[in-house]
């Protein structure tokens, strides 16, 4: 099901539409909420008497307040998770009942996304994804879906954004990765072919046959099997080339196929050649600086250090590589000083370096960034308790754990780290009770269960 403009709707819920409208502006927000919730029981494709019906939720319910992730599940909730299996627009107005007394439940936002995309209505899936990002930016399903959704809808750089910052919190997870590729190719093509049919230049099929040539491409690169049929890959896109020397997609996959076969001057050429004609890319920076690193990686991948000679060559080589690391970052900063996703990386670098006062003002900048800036605040008070400020940790740590409503991974090693961080000012006391915090939910989580075992033996005659 398609979702409607206003002038799609019929015209007695129309009228119904805009007396729910009105009262929400004149804040008789219980009438309001009733009207709109009766229109999208009978129009639920109707996105803008949705988004008003939001609006009204959360004026009524206060909109800043702490979101609720439900332990156990609510009879409607319950209801909807079944509905879902068999008809997603049955689960709509469950949700949305659900919604109309608690605006701020996560849950609910969760499950009338995926009843919405289920539904065919991507912009009413995406209202919902974007409350339950702000509450969790390291949300790995919540961040995907929107980072995709975002993709889709032509907001390249907002997708990019929040997929960035996943694939920073989630370094190995293949998903993640393929999609921070898609969403990049994504902006690519919709930056780059339908921006040119905005202004009245080329045409729809100049940009379906585009999307179609970047499919093919990056099928024949996942296709491939071994090393000989990489090379029987490469003369082909060289072959290619020849014929279509302007095709920057195909530089960009030699470049790619390049760097995976170990052949990195020859990668580096195919990127400088696309630096000079896109300018201001910052995908392309970091596409160079990272054929640099696995440069690095496979000369040390050649070292044996048993040898003692091999040994002073791997840690010259490990020196090198963190220094290019440091400068590589440093400059994409200097040229993106507003990019605070880049002013985090830096910050992690100067962090693993040992240079804890350049990685605390990375973290202080970086934490103004929404979607990492728990994580920014988790680094720093790190760098504060590895400089034996371990006041300025704690209460650091303390900030990022009141932001936290939830208590997941990431709130988890927060509490630990403020316990550390109490234990070491001799609070021993207070540190104890943030281990049981986490004892009580998660007894395996690191080595709280020895450290709140031995405390109860301790106090035993």
């Amino acid at each position: 099901m398609p979702e409607k403009q206003p002038s799609e709707i019929p015209r007695a819920l129309r009228e119904q539409y805009d007396k729910g409208r009105l009262a929400f502006e004149r804040n008789n927000l219980d009438y309001a909420i009733r009207l709109l919730t009766q229109v999208l029981a009978q129009e639920p494709g109707f996105y803008a008497c949705r988004e008003v019906l939001r609006a009204a939720q959360f004026k009524r319910g206060g909109g800043g307040g702490l979101f609720r992730k439900v332990l156990g599940a609510t009879p409607k909730l319950m209801q909807a998770r079944l509905a879902l299996r068999k008809d997603p627009l049955e689960a709509l107005p469950l949700l949305e009942e659900v919604l109309n007394a608690d605006p701020l439940n996560l849950e609910a936002h969760k499950l009338l996304a995926e009843a919405a995309l289920a539904a065919d209505l991507p912009r009413t899936a995406r209202l919902s994804l974007e409350i339950a990002y702000k509450h969790d930016p390291r949300d790995r399903n919540v961040a995907l879906r929107l980072a995709r959704l975002l993709a889709a809808a032509g907001e390249g750089a907002k997708a990019e954004a929040i997929i960035n910052a996943l694939a920073a919190a989630y370094p190995h997870d293949s998903e993640i990765a393929q999609a921070v590729k898609d969403v990049a190719a994504n902006r690519t093509l919709t930056e780059g072919g339908y921006a040119a049919l905005e202004s009245g230049e080329g045409s729809y099929r100049d940009i379906l046959k585009d999307e179609k040539q970047a499919v093919a491409l990056e099928q024949e690169k996942r296709d491939y099997k071994d090393a000989g049929a990489a090379q029987q890959l490469l003369a082909e896109y060289q072959a290619r080339l020849e014929q279509e020397p302007d095709n920057l997609r195909l530089v960009r996959a030699l470049a790619e196929l390049y760097a995976e076969q170990n052949r990195f001057d020859e990668a580096l050429a195919c990127y400088q050649r696309l630096l000079a004609a896109e300018t201001g890319d910052p995908t392309l920076e970091r596409a160079v600086a990272q054929v640099h690193e696995r440069r690095l990686d496979h000369l040390m991948r050649q070292l044996d250090p048993a040898d003692p000679a091999q040994a002073a060559r791997l840690e010259a080589l490990r020196r090198e590589k963190q220094e290019f690391q440091l400068a590589a970052a440093r400059a994409r900063v200097e040229k993106y000083p507003h990019d605070l996703q880049l002013r985090y990386e830096l910050g992690l670098l100067y962090l693993e370096a040992g240079r804890l006062t350049e990685a605390i003002q990375e973290f202080q900048k970086a934490q103004n960034n929404p979607h990492i800036r728990i994580q920014a605040m988790y680094h720093l008070g790190e760098c504060f308790a590895r400089r034996r400020m371990y006041d300025l940790a704690a209460r650091t740590f303390e900030n990022a754990i009141r932001e936290k409503p939830v208590l997941d991974e990431e709130k988890k090693t927060l509490i630990y780290a403020l316990g550390c961080a109490l234990e070491a000012m001799g609070k021993k006391a207070e540190a104890i009770e943030q281990f049981k915090l986490i004892y009580e939910a998660d007894i395996g989580f690191k080595d709280v269960a020895a450290r709140v075992d031995a405390y109860y033996a301790q106090q035993s005659p």
